[in-house]
């Protein structure tokens, strides 16, 4: 996306970039690419490097080019930037079998905002076709400017993972509108991991070890994947519904990374919540998949007393004490009631050297997680040799302040260099992010059209190869079929 204030269009009419449009004068952001495209197939002229919509900036960033009646996003940021300067030029004679975005009327409709982050909102969102719920991930264009590589990675990683293990949430859909891009999620309406557990009536060691062995076991599989997450924490683990037995599903993938051959290939930037953060990232002497085993050390300490095991009074002191491996399983009443093989495990997992910290199987084998006998200290009140109820000095470590969110404001720096030497245009995007968010809530997808890329690679499932097109119609007609079957639609 341009860098400029400003562009000019028919009349030499020069518009404000920031200035909201009615929808009268909003022209669709693919269309003016398609026409070139076509008049570009009718002259049968190879597209060269002056002709290419955009050039590739610092850090591998999509730069589009600024030229007269050229739409903002007339390439879908979710398309490797590299493509247009890798690919030799397309012969004349294929361009005419080359296949443009699809544009066509949108399938959901969105709903209540669920909650906000840094430069999206999430809502809810219903398949107009189909009637089931999921959460839709609405990233405003204009707060991804200079940012792309940051959707089209987590796209890219989300398409390895989706639908391959049921504690994992899937990316069902994505598309792009003129404003705004949407990422359609499993809906979780379950709440987040440490509020269900304080809304029980009790809690057990027992119940610790099958949260964590369930979450290790995604874990493992998102590794097996050739992913690493890098934000692991509770606040993005989350149950599916209110059902008492309902699953655990790992969110957020958007600090995760590919990493193929991790010995080959180590991660340096500085990126993560501070207190859920690996020694090695603060280190920058590289870090991969051992950081996740690290993070999730830090949340069996927290699932067992309540508290992280690094809060200090600074995140400069927590940063120390993370570096140092400096934690104690102290105040003593609320590790009293905790078995030693639980602190072992929680040892073993923050061990600092990475190269010395287990692995995601690993830990999977380690007998806290293994054993077919749960690991407990009897309750001393008791003398049936029951267990002791963990959720009383949970409850009260967790207090009203709820200490564990003072580390959720999650570092994205990942060029501290670039950001700093653009600082006067993020200190501008910074401004405006509320009012952008708030353009994305507004937006109306029963009056727009929407654009999906037409792809040549696999699509989000690994096992489906069917273009979304198809598979909103497919699912369309399987609903009206069911329907029929039912006597309901004739």
């Amino acid at each position: 996306m341009g860098s400029s204030q400003s562009r000019t269009i028919e009349g030499n009419t020069t518009i404000d970039r920031l200035k909201r449009y009615s929808r009268a004068d909003l022209k669709s952001p693919l269309k003016s690419a398609f026409g070139r495209q076509q008049q570009q197939q009718q002259q049968q002229q190879p597209q060269t490097k002056d002709s290419v919509a955009g050039t590739v900036g610092h850090g591998g960033t999509m730069k589009l080019t600024e030229s007269t009646g050229a739409s903002d996003y007339e390439t879908p940021i979710y398309e490797t930037s590299h493509r247009a300067a890798a690919l030799p030029p397309t012969p004349p004679r294929l361009q005419s079998q080359s296949m443009p975005p699809s544009t066509v009327p949108c399938e959901y409709r969105t709903g209540k905002t669920l909650g906000s982050g840094t430069y999206a909102i999430v809502k809810e969102a219903i398949h107009v076709h189909t009637g089931r719920y999921y959460a839709c991930k609405v990233i405003n264009k204009r707060l991804m400017e200079g940012r792309e590589h940051m959707v089209r990675n987590e796209i890219a990683v989300l398409k390895r993972v989706s639908k391959g293990h049921k504690n994992v949430v899937t990316l069902h859909d994505y598309f792009e509108t003129a404003h705004n891009l949407y990422l359609v999620f499993d809906l979780c309406t379950g709440g987040e991991l440490f509020d269900r557990i304080c809304a029980k009536g009790n809690y057990y060691e027992a119940d610790a070890a099958e949260l964590v062995r369930t979450i290790f076991e995604a874990v493992k599989y998102i590794h097996d994947s050739g992913i690493v997450h890098r934000d692991l924490k509770p606040e993005n683990l989350l149950f599916r519904t209110q059902a008492e037995e309902a699953d655990i599903m790992i969110a957020d993938f958007g600090l995760s990374r590919v990493m193929e051959e991790e010995k080959l290939n180590k991660l340096t930037e500085i990126c993560g919540t501070p207190g859920y953060m690996a020694p090695e990232i603060f280190k920058k002497t590289g870090h991969g998949k051992p950081v996740d085993v690290w993070a999730m050390g830090v949340i069996t300490y927290f699932l067992l007393a309540g508290y992280t095991p690094f809060d200090r009074d600074s995140q400069q002191q927590e940063m120390e004490a993370i570096i140092a491996g400096d934690y104690k399983f102290e105040p003593q009443e609320y590790w009293q009631n905790v078995s030693e093989t639980a602190k072992d495990f929680v040892r073993t997992c923050l061990t600092v050297d990475p190269a010395q910290r287990p692995t995601a199987g690993e830990a999977l084998r380690h007998k806290w997680l293994a054993d077919a006998e749960p690991h407990f200290v009897p309750d001393p009140t008791r003398t049936d040799g029951a267990p002791a109820d963990l959720l009383p000095h949970v409850k009260k470590a967790f207090d009203a302040k709820q200490l564990w969110r003072k580390a959720t404001s999650t570092i994205k720096a990942v060029n501290r260099m670039a950001s700093l030497a653009h600082v006067d245009h993020h200190a501008l995007m910074r401004e405006n992010v509320n009012k952008y968010k708030e353009e994305s809530a507004r937006e109306n997808l029963d009056v727009v059209n929407i654009t999906y890329q037409q792809k040549n690679t696999d699509d989000i499932s690994a096992s489906d190869h069917a273009d979304l097109v198809s598979k909103i119609a497919e699912v369309s007609l399987e609903a009206k079929d069911k329907k029929v079957e039912a006597g309901e639609d004739k």
